[in-house]
């Protein structure tokens, strides 16, 4: 494993530079790591100065690794910022495991300062872990919607590329840093600066916090047609109480054959199958992400008893809910 170091800006004589902090959690994802860092370089040659410098904390100050594996040499640890920095909190994987108890009470103290705050990828679980997206509107990788819906019910999870809500922000993971960077940036120095360091990096479709994290369910499940794009739309919003073929055929103006035929043609299997294969695709998100019982999980993906549904987990994934949960426990005590 490579070993790498973050360099920074010299300030500039005319003014102070804008200060990113960025503290990496363990496993973080490097890609939207990355991708938020170049925009702020990139900036720096638009501009032709040091308007925005950067440093790499994280817990214990040494290195951290990212989800590929590569090491990051740290500029620090967890030390006192002040209200001119930007707080940028990196997150991947094994997002409840690198939100240790010492960080969260790191991050409320910093907060409290009143600088802005910003989750990329998973990171929002650790920003709501800490309290401070409460009565807020956030955004996290699809991946980890489910789970983050099931723990923090007084957060309103949108599923936009990025959110920005007053001095917290919040983005889905990839490559949805380099839009909110490119929102601060446009903010900071004006559209045509962000449009040059979009140009710069073959970025040509910039999006907004209005554009959605997913592909539409026609590019995702390979097939235009209205009808069936819309029955999948009610299914994936309706997990915990499911709604039977004949209603969901008369919701969209056809009959329960009709919309038999159009799974069997498209998708090579009936309704009731493809929606359970979306509420067990639902379970096995909570068991993996999640601290919830697998009872509670039964019941927040519309079975009505687990014996019911660990037959069809079973069947599904090959193995039981209960030996899913205890091989993710496992995992991560390695």
């Amino acid at each position: 494993m490579s070993l790498l170091r973050a360099t920074s800006t010299t300030p500039s004589p005319d003014g102070k530079p804008r200060r990113f902090v960025f503290v990496l959690l363990e496993n973080f994802t490097l890609l939207s790591f990355a991708s938020a860092l170049e925009c702020l370089r990139i900036a720096n040659r638009v501009t032709g100065k040091p308007s925005y410098d950067w440093t790499m904390i994280g817990e214990g100050g040494a290195t951290m690794s990212c989800s590929a594996g590569t090491q990051f040499q740290l500029d620090g640890d967890l030390g006192d910022l002040t209200r001119d920095d930007v707080l940028v909190m990196c997150g991947g994987m094994d997002i409840q495991d690198a939100t240790t108890k010492k960080l969260l009470g790191w991050l409320r103290r910093e907060a409290r300062k009143g600088l802005p705050v910003v989750g990329l990828c998973t990171a929002a679980h650790t920003l709501a872990k800490a309290g401070l997206l409460d009565g807020k509107k956030a955004t996290i990788h699809w991946e980890n919607q489910d789970s983050f819906s099931e723990e923090f019910d007084e957060v309103e999870l949108t599923k936009s590329v990025f959110v920005v809500d007053g001095n917290r922000m919040t983005t889905a993971g990839g490559t949805s840093s380099i839009d909110l960077m490119l929102k601060i940036i446009a903010d900071d120095h004006g559209e045509e600066i962000a449009n040059a360091v979009a140009d710069q990096q073959i970025y040509s479709s910039i999006r907004t916090d209005q554009d959605t994290q997913r592909l539409s369910v026609p590019t995702r499940i390979g097939v235009r047609h209205p009808k069936l794009s819309q029955v999948i739309q009610i299914m994936e919003t309706n997990i915990e109480e499911p709604i039977s073929p004949s209603i969901l055929a008369k919701d969209v103006g056809m009959s329960t054959r009709q919309l038999e035929r159009l799974f069997r043609r498209y998708l090579n299997r009936s309704p009731k199958r493809y929606y359970m294969e979306l509420r067990l695709q639902k379970a096995r998100n909570l068991l993996m992400q999640t601290d919830m019982s697998v009872i509670n999980v039964a019941l927040a993906c519309g079975f009505a008893s687990p014996s019911h549904f660990s037959k069809c987990y079973r069947a599904h994934y090959n193995t039981t809910p209960y030996r899913e949960r205890g091989s993710q426990s496992a995992r991560l005590s390695i």
